[in-house]
């Protein structure tokens, strides 16, 4: 049986809650990025590029990009390790080495998006 080390005293439906709403923010995200792209791609420039990012809207929309794709790998990679990484330590040194990866991967996102 599997421990509840890392689980935080999250439950199952949480994380299925969770895991479904994080897919839908990156499906509409993948969604109007291919959109505007198709519009624009033919002709494309660097400041058209540039402008579009630099809309408030696209940054709060990729931000919430950035933290559904960290929240949902972050579920999907802690169901795996319970079902398959049995001894506890290695367990936790995987999901500790995601857990670093997943905040570094955020952090990173924000200072690019808004330029800390």
């Amino acid at each position: 049986m599997v421990t509840n080390v890392l689980n935080y005293g999250r439950s199952g439906v949480h994380d299925w809650v969770m895991q479904r709403f994080s897919a839908l923010v990156l499906a509409a995200y993948t969604l109007v990025m291919v959109g505007w792209l198709v519009l624009n791609g033919s002709d494309l420039t660097f400041s058209q590029w540039q402008g579009f990012m630099s809309q408030t809207w696209v940054r709060i929309f990729t931000l919430l990009a950035i933290l559904s794709l960290a929240g949902h790998a972050w579920i999907g990679l802690w169901t795996v390790a319970t079902d398959y990484l049995k001894k506890g330590a290695v367990r936790v040194a995987f999901l500790g080495a995601v857990a670093i990866s997943l905040f570094v991967y955020v952090v990173w996102g924000i200072s690019i998006l808004w330029g800390f």
